[in-house]
This record gives C-alpha cells, sequence and structure tokens, in this order.
C-alpha cells in the first residue's frame, strides 16, 4: 500500500531525511518513531504530497507521490500536527467545506458527512463553531477532514499531541478502530502509544532510517541478558550478596522494600534462565520466596538503546 525507496530532502544544504526506505501493508498501522527533528514530519509531508522529495521515490496505492500526486491526494487523509481548522465554521460547515475542497459530488456529501460525524464522535457538537470546542473535540474534528473523502491511508502526525490523559485514551481508541481496512501511518513521540497501537514500528533518528520491525522482534534483538524480578521476605542485602555470588549472574540490585518484602532485579549472564537456580538457592538459604518473574524491555528502553547505538556509531 505504501513503498518508499532512498527517500531523500533536503532544505537547502540541511537534510531532512537521507535515504529512507521502508513499506506499510494494507490494514497496518505503522508507528514511526523519533526524536524531535528526526525526520518524521518530513517523511510525512511527502507522503501526503504536501513536500516535493530531493531524490528517491514514494509510493501510495501504487501512485508516484511526486508525478501522481492527484491520485494519491484522492486516496489519502492527513492529519498533521497544528490541524488546519477554521474556528469560525461550525464542525458540519467545515466538513462540508472539506468535502467540497476534495471535489466529493454532491449526492454524497450528506450521507459521507453523517457517517464520519458518526465514526469520530462528534455528533454533540456538529452544530457548534470549532473555536468554542475543547482541544479533544477539535482533534477529533481534524480526523473527520481526514476521513471525509473514505481514504485508503491514513497519516497521522502526533494525533494526540496537547491532549489530557482521557483525551489521549479517547482518541487512541477512535485510531485503533480505523484499522483494518485502512493503513495508518502514525508518527508519535509518545512510546506506550506505539506500542499499544503499532504492529510494525520505524525508528529514525537525524533523517536516516534506523530501524523496522515488530516492537518484540526488537526486544529479542537488544535482549543480552535474562532480566529477572525476584520478591521475598529475609536480610536483604545477604539475599543481594547471595545472587550477586552466583556463577550466571551479572548483577542483582535492590529496587522496593515494604514492610519486610524486597523486590531485587536479577540480570543474568548471556541470556541464560536463571529462575530455576535463583528460586532453589533462595529457599535452600531460609529465605522466603515470594515471586519470580522476568522483566520485558519497554519500547521507551528499546528506543533509547537504538538511538543512543545509532548516535555513538
Amino acid at each position: 500500500m505504501i513503498e518508499v525507496r532512498n527517500l531523500t530532502k533536503y532544505y537547502g544544504k540541511q537534510p531532512g531525511i537521507e535515504d529512507v526506505s521502508f513499506e506499510a501493508a494494507q490494514g497496518e498501522i505503522l508507528g514511526f518513531l523519533g526524536p524531535n527533528g528526526a525526520g518524521k514530519t518530513t517523511a510525512m509531508r511527502i507522503l501526503a504530497c504536501y513536500l516535493p522529495p530531493t531524490s528517491g521515490e514514494a509510493r501510495v496505492a501504487g501512485f508516484d507521490v511526486l508525478t501522481e500526486s492527484r491520485e494519491v491526494r484522492r486516496r489519502i487523509g492527513y492529519l498533521p500536527e497544528s490541524v488546519p481548522l477554521y474556528r469560525d465554521l461550525t464542525v458540519s460547515d467545515y466538513l462540508e467545506f472539506v468535502a467540497r475542497l476534495k471535489g466529493m459530488p454532491s449526492s454524497q456529501r450528506g450521507s459521507r458527512i453523517r457517517r464520519v460525524i458518526e465514526e469520530c464522535g462528534v455528533g454533540e457538537v456538529r452544530d457548534r463553531t470549532i473555536g468554542k470546542l475543547s482541544k479533544g473535540y477539535r482533534q477529533r474534528v481534524g480526523l473527520s477532514q481526514a476521513l471525509i473523502n473514505d481514504p485508503e491511508v491514513l497519516i497521522l502526525d502526533e494525533p494526540t499531541v496537547g491532549l489530557d490523559p482521557q483525551q489521549i485514551i479517547e482518541i487512541r481508541e477512535l485510531i485503533r478502530s480505523l484499522s483494518g481496512r485502512r493503513t495508518i501511518v502514525l508518527s508519535t513521540h509518545i512510546l506506550p502509544e506505539a506500542s499499544l497501537l503499532c504492529r510494525r514500528v520505524i525508528i529514525i533518528n537525524k533523517g536516516r532510517l534506523v530501524t523496522a520491525d515488530t516492537p518484540e522482534n526488537l526486544k529479542n534483538r537488544l535482549r543480552r541478558s535474562m532480566i529477572v524480578d525476584v520478591v521475598l521476605r529475609g536480610d536483604l542485602e545477604a539475599a543481594r550478596a547471595l545472587l550477586s555470588s552466583l556463577p550466571d549472574v551479572k548483577s542483582a540490585a535492590a529496587l522496593v522494600s515494604k514492610e519486610g518484602v524486597h523486590t531485587i532485579r536479577v540480570e543474568s549472564r548471556d541470556d541464560r534462565d536463571t529462575r530455576e537456580a535463583l528460586s532453589r538457592v533462595l529457599v535452600e538459604r531460609g529465605f522466603g520466596l515470594l515471586g519470580v518473574g522476568t522483566v520485558d524491555l519497554s519500547l521507551e528502553e528499546i528506543f533509547v538503546q537504538i538511538v543512543t547505538r545509532e548516535e555513538l556509531d
């Protein structure tokens, strides 16, 4: 559905993105991650035919964004980071204006506007002026305009920026409900959002693609040791020293102590599964073992490791 090959964009002599290549399949939610200034918005704008690339190729639904931009625009919906809203129009009037702008036949406008109003949950405010709406509702109206032409591809640049926690949850669920039939490219710096929504993520740094994979595969690739949290009762320092002395243990650090219950994080050597050995030695030495569980890398930790490694290289 989306094919990007060696895409490059220069602003004067300064590269926005360089030699970026990736694909997104039909119905996929693809996460586009990177620090501020990494090139995410540049890539989004090229896909939306808002900016021309300096070199390389990008195709959406089989059409080239540079030479067939009209066909691409017919098939995409674009929500930029700053939502393009006319604050003095009502929600209904604004969507009517956008539908006309996108060349939708008059016979289809009414039903399509009603559909996106229902789909995006703005029915209660359809007759209110946009300038009087909350930030969360304005974001929903922005999604409505992106969906008005029933696009095959939805490009969302930081769709939850500036929202409160409840509004973030609502917009996140709305985006999830839009997937399946549509391909969605989601740019975000909120890493839990990408982890919850995206089957596959792309990490970009300083304009260059660093990696593209599923969050789970990234965890497996970066995991150099097994990390285990041990919960127990007894002398904390004695337990920590005991665990540190085991041959397969790289480190053991106390995390939490509350009401006589301690948590010690143990990192093994060479990804060895130490859970059985840890449990056995603690029980043999008389500690009250309450639990042993593995700790997965979060997407934040993956992101930091990959970006840091790229900058060091």
